[in-house]
């Protein structure tokens, strides 16, 4: 979403843009969790991607392009696996501390960071991912919680997995069409798709003003903002600087986490926290810079 000449977010710097960026959307998912006890995590990940999904079609109006085949399916595929990631990621926070959730999260990246670079950094940046991703895993699950703990664990490890194809589909559908509209078409997509085990759990927001504002704010604060600070940002930014922006975002979810939620790392998370960190810019380095936008 290109910005006027002139404008705050073409004045402001390309990291503090970015930094709020992050903190944008982690307050909306921290906002989320405090609607967890009305709608379940799953039904508030689906609504986010419907409001997304209705403030794309109606910005870029996918009906107007022309459509192969297998441009078309390719988009559907990337919805589907993009709508999975953000409901798999929702369940995750029910169960996890935000910024654990969002740091073991980021291994699905960093493996196919690993997988399509094959070089030293890369394979580096598995080793301390895995790492900090252990220290994390180690330190939640001895904080107590037991199944819980596990379910939030398995549902984190599905949501890395879904980032992972998200990010190889993306390619795709960067290369065979525009990707915005296509984006607009996979969003829409991946709400269909999931919208008959989902919808019926969405009937409070129809019911009440106050719960359908939260739920739009959410998809404002995670989604629409974000997207269109970050279209700003990486136009601006080399792709070293981008991998050190990126590598902040665990940092900016366990803030968020902490401030809005009230969740503190221990010492371990915190160590887990830098080494995902730093697994995170060195498998991004040499990397173009692409949006980053996570769940």
């Amino acid at each position: 979403m290109p910005s006027r000449p002139g404008s705050i977010l073409d004045r402001a710097p390309a990291p503090v843009l970015f930094v709020v960026s992050g903190l944008t959307q982690y307050l909306g998912a921290a906002i989320a969790v405090g609607l967890f006890a009305v709608i379940a995590p799953a039904t508030i990940a689906w609504l986010r991607i419907i409001v997304a999904a209705a403030v794309l079609l109606t910005w870029r109006r996918p009906w107007r392009a022309a459509w192969t085949r297998g441009t078309l399916l390719t988009a559907v595929a990337f919805g589907v696996v993009l709508a999975a990631m953000n409901v798999t990621f929702y369940i995750a926070i029910d169960h996890l501390p935000l910024g654990t959730a969002v740091a073991i999260e980021f291994l699905g990246p960093v493996v196919v960071a690993a997988i399509t670079g094959r070089g030293r950094r890369e394979r580096a940046g598995v080793v301390l991912a895995a790492l900090g991703v252990v220290l994390l895993a180690s330190a939640t699950l001895r904080r107590g919680g037991g199944p819980d703990v596990v379910l939030g664990l398995v549902a984190i490890g599905a949501a890395a997995a879904c980032w992972a194809g998200y990010i190889l589909l993306g390619r795709r559908v960067a290369v065979r069409g525009s990707g915005v509209t296509s984006l607009a078409v996979a969003m829409t997509a991946g709400a269909l798709v999931f919208a008959p085990f989902l919808a019926a759990g969405a009937a409070p927001v129809l019911t009440d003003w106050r719960l359908a504002l939260a739920v739009l704010g959410v998809a404002v604060l995670s989604s629409v903002i974000p997207y269109a600070i970050e279209q700003v940002v990486l136009r601006r930014v080399s792709a070293a600087t981008f991998a050190v922006l990126l590598a902040l975002l665990p940092a900016t979810a366990a803030v968020m986490g902490a401030v809005v939620l009230h969740q503190f790392p221990t010492l371990a998370e915190g160590i887990g926290l830098l080494a995902v960190s730093g697994a995170i810019a060195l498998a991004s380095a040499r990397s173009s810079p692409q949006s980053p936008t996570t769940p």
